[in-house]
């Protein structure tokens, strides 16, 4: 297994796409990739791939904002990797790798939404240091 992690922008939009979409089952493929056409639009996004060789095995989106309680901040939008790849080390890989571009980039704070079903995932960022701050709400319009 030979793991890199680079900025990746549309050139990998359908398999990114699929990575996402395989996960978010709910979602309908052609709004994944819309939604990340239109992601990938905007200065503030950022899209980490994460390779076994030249195989996309996971994405990590992640948008900039400077917010009042927490200053300059990386949020983390669909970790993903791809099943075949699950359990492999590769998002720890990821998350150390996030963390080190965030201190050369002089980010104050990394944070996500994950899931209140995912207990897998709870578990994998509280192993990552990651401790839960609030409630997130939604009203879908």
């Amino acid at each position: 297994m030979e793991i890199s992690i680079r900025l990746i922008r549309s050139e990998y939009l359908e398999e990114a796409a699929e990575i996402v979409g395989n996960f978010n089952k709910k979602l309908d493929s052609q709004v994944v990739r819309d939604r990340f056409v239109r992601a990938f639009s905007y200065d503030t996004y950022l899209c980490f791939g994460i390779f076994d060789g030249d195989v996309l095995a996971g994405v990590c989106g992640a948008w900039i904002s400077d917010r009042i309680y927490c200053g300059k901040q990386l949020e983390l939008d669909n970790l993903v990797i791809a099943e075949s790849h699950r359990s492999k080390g590769i998002g720890k890989i990821l998350m150390e790798h996030l963390e080190s571009y965030c201190k050369e980039n002089e980010f104050e704070s990394i944070e996500l939404n994950t899931y209140v079903t995912n207990a897998g995932s709870h578990k994998f960022y509280f192993d990552n240091g990651y401790h839960i701050l609030g409630f997130h709400f939604q009203k879908v319009l």
